[in-house]
């Protein structure tokens, strides 16, 4: 729900009293009472605005929006788990550049075992061996490694992206809702002072019943309403302090205010070119490259990796010193690697149609923002420039009517709802501002990471 902002300054009230006009002959007939009722007064014109963020001193401890994106960045769970698997992946591609180890190996052959010395008369070696990986394996190892680390940093940059925006909802929510909270006190204090002025009219025999029940009527809607941003409050507030991965600021005070103005550069038509840089693309893109890489690796797959081995040791018999070099290879006879070849092909056609399909996802979510941000930076205009200030007017009349007597009470209380009721739409409107505002930002504005190194 969106919040109003009404400082008590902009917010009279005054007692309702009976003014007992004639007196008639003989008789004692209440012509008329004259009630004065001021209620939520709309504000005009330059001198009185229309903002969402109530009164503007705040607690020293106060947070700030950019103060909750930073705990937000530091503290929330998510972004710590997408930080450890960019380490991961750079553990991976420091690994796939390596070697595998060599090989000690202990031979004892030709060993008599009815006649002779036995293990002194067969012929001892010792030595190693490497295998030797097909040129351009390891290097192809490398790089798909690195693409990798590039994946897991973008979809870092795009969490980190997506946090900031949730963030910046969050935080304009939880600030409408306290404002919302603020007014729907004040309007359950109006909807009592109306319902008591009702029953005095009621029992001065001033006017009928149901104008009493009608007050009466309206006190307990604004009750339940107030009941139930409360509610909306304290679930905003808990869905906030879960967003900073901070449970403990969840009743925390908030520093700001909900923008009434769009940003002119965000409705800019050059946005589209923003979005190539997006981390969603930077991600798709890293991931046809890692394809790509891994497809080229898998062409080289039928050519085997040399083993190659070299010992020393003797002849038991004559203890004859001797030297052994040795190579082995698999044969690709049987196995080709034909289904890897094949898996792999079919992963760059995937990453491609994936990229694409990101890049025309980019496109509509940054039009539909736009266009959801125009339509409602000018309904906020439009109500601040002419249905605030017609509904401020009706109120104005029906009170300087009310007092003249030309108007009823419940003709007042009616504008004075109306008013209220014109007055949260607004709010309504400047919270879609707000939120429209994030989206489009988190479009074409982007988190980004630290950049990282790859040993």
């Amino acid at each position: 729900m969106a919040a109003v902002c009404l400082n008590a300054a902009y917010f009279p009230l005054s007692l309702f009293g009976v003014r007992l006009c004639r007196v008639m002959k003989k008789n004692v007939i209440l012509r008329w009472c004259r009630w004065s009722a001021l209620a939520v007064l709309i504000a005009g014109g330059g001198r009185l605005g229309f903002a969402a963020g109530g009164p503007e001193s705040f607690s020293t401890n106060a947070l700030t929006l950019d103060e909750a994106a930073r705990l937000a960045l530091e503290s929330n769970p998510e972004l710590r788990a997408s930080g450890a698997r960019v380490e991961a992946a750079a553990g991976r591609a420091y690994q796939a550049k390596k070697w595998t180890n060599p090989e000690l190996e202990l031979n004892a052959e030709d060993w008599p075992v009815s006649n002779g010395r036995g293990f002194p008369d067969a012929k001892q070696t010792i030595g190693i061996a490497q295998t030797l990986p097909y040129p351009g394996k390891k290097s192809l190892d490398k790089q798909i490694g690195g693409a990798g680390v590039k994946l897991s940093e973008a979809e870092l940059a795009l969490r980190r992206t997506e946090i900031v925006r949730d963030v910046k909802a969050g935080f304009f929510r939880v600030l409408a809702s306290e404002r919302l909270v603020e007014v729907s006190t004040q309007l359950v204090t109006v909807a009592e002072s109306s319902a008591s002025t009702a029953r005095k009219r009621v029992d001065a025999g001033a006017t009928a019943y149901q104008e009493q029940l009608r007050a009466e009527v309206q006190l307990e809607q604004a009750r339940t309403e107030l009941t139930g941003f409360q509610r909306e409050l304290a679930a905003a507030q808990q869905f906030f302090a879960t967003l900073l991965g901070r449970p403990d600021l969840r009743n925390a005070k908030l520093s700001g205010e909900l923008a009434e103005a769009p940003d002119p550069s965000l409705l800019d038509d050059e946005g589209a070119e923003w979005l190539a840089k997006h981390p969603s693309a930077a991600a798709a893109q890293a991931n046809l490259n890692r394809a790509q890489l891994a497809y080229r690796r898998a062409r080289l797959e039928p050519y085997p990796d040399v083993k190659v081995g070299v010992s020393g040791g003797q002849i038991g018999a004559s203890d004859q010193s001797i030297v052994q070099l040795g190579f082995s290879l698999p044969l690709p006879i049987i196995d080709r690697a034909k289904g890897k070849q094949q898996e792999a092909r079919a992963n760059v056609s995937v990453a491609e149609a994936e990229l694409h399909g990101v890049q025309q996802q980019l496109q509509r979510e940054w039009a539909n923002a736009q266009k959801r941000y125009r339509t409602a930076a000018e309904q906020v205009a439009n109500y601040r420039e002419r249905i605030l200030p017609k509904a401020n007017e009706a109120l104005r009349l029906v009170q300087t009517g009310f007092e003249q007597g030309k108007f009823s009470f419940i003709d007042l209380v009616d504008t004075q709802r109306t008013t209220a009721e014109v007055r949260l739409a607004y709010q309504h409107k400047l919270l879609e501002l707000n939120i429209a505002q994030a989206e489009l930002e988190a479009l074409l504005q982007p988190q980004t990471n630290q950049p990282s190194t790859i040993k």
